[in-house]
């Protein structure tokens, strides 16, 4: 087993080991499919597909076109690329023409605020540059930025300040940006699914920050994942399983901006505060986007926000593990 150290870690139980071929059944038979496996980096963070296939070089050429959907998608959504949609969107305040990619995800970013009561907000990036600036200067400090900044900050957050058509988007505010981090992994990892799926892929686990799993693994049985212990991220604290499901988990553990961690990525725009009431949220959901969003939401907000979520979103499962380490299931 291999564990995946970020925002959302996990460990994938019974993948194939480094860039070979495994027989993933008995016997190694020509006619029986065989696990390959891709590494390489997606938005920034490590990223793996593992896939069954009976021919080495079909596997290879799938990889590739998984790899240039990758590359097509970081240029949109990429915070770190001068060049990228998401930069020029927030350098400018407006996107003329975006793609049907970024109108898309940016949709399901607004529907996510609304669903959870803003406790979703791409619009939150000036409480990251505001937080990761202070920390920058003042490594030591415990206390966090002055209210009066963290107020300014908090001034530009709104997604209802997003205005998102086929034709523009752009912000009704001077100063706003946007950060995808929440729910960007999760779209990507989809349309790799997607397009596997679409290439007669019925078995591969797709993990590009969220994990999608295309069917069952090829023994005949679901792809096992552990969850990272959010006390103790090098090691997983429980183990699900997946089959044509999805999955996301956040963690403040993941970017800390202050030596304590209380001070880290996850911030409740209401408050500009980073959110401490849980330790980890995991999703599970038909759909990475929704797991990614809603990992990110639920994390941030209060449990009757989590309880009424869950009951409203068919198909979802998610666990929650306090800050006291008390684990709750909640499914509809």
């Amino acid at each position: 087993m291999t564990a995946i150290t970020r925002r959302r870690a996990i460990t994938i139980m019974g993948a194939a080991a480094g860039v070979a071929a495994t027989p993933a059944l008995a016997g190694g038979h020509a006619d029986y499919p065989e696990l390959f496996e891709w590494q390489g980096v997606a938005l920034g963070a490590p990223a793996r597909i593992t896939l069954a296939h009976t021919d080495r070089g079909e596997a290879e050429r799938l990889f590739a076109l998984c790899a240039e959907e990758i590359e097509r998608l970081e240029r949109e959504f990429s915070l770190h690329r001068h060049q990228s949609a998401l930069s020029t969107l927030n350098r400018d305040g407006a996107l003329v023409a975006p793609s049907l990619d970024m109108v898309q995800l940016l949709s399901e970013a607004k529907r996510y605020a609304a669903l959870t009561d803003g406790a979703f907000d791409v619009t939150v990036q000036p409480l990251w540059q505001l937080y990761a600036e202070h920390f920058s200067r003042n490594p030591s400090d415990l206390a966090g930025p002055d209210l009066d900044s963290v107020k300014d900050a908090r001034a530009l957050v709104d997604y209802r300040k997003l205005d998102v058509t086929s034709e523009k988007i752009e912000f009704s505010k001077t100063g706003m940006s946007v950060t995808l981090n929440g729910i960007a992994q999760g779209y990507v990892t989809d349309r790799v699914a997607d397009l596997l799926r679409a290439n007669g892929i019925e078995s591969v686990l797709v993990d590009l920050g969220e994990t999608h799993a295309v069917g069952a693994h090829p023994e005949g049985r679901p792809w096992a994942i552990g969850l990272a212990d959010p006390f103790d991220p090098g090691n997983y604290g429980k183990v699900v399983e997946l089959v044509d499901r999805a999955l996301a988990t956040s963690g403040g553990y993941g970017t800390r901006f202050s030596a304590d961690g209380r001070h880290h990525h996850l911030f409740h725009p209401a408050t500009g505060k980073s959110a401490n009431h849980n330790a980890s949220v995991s999703v599970l959901a038909d759909r990475a986007t929704t797991a990614d969003a809603l990992s990110t939401a639920l994390f941030v907000a209060p449990m009757e926000v989590t309880e009424r979520v869950v009951a409203d979103v068919a198909g979802l499962e998610v666990f929650v593990t306090d800050a006291e380490g008390a684990v709750t299931n909640l499914s509809g």
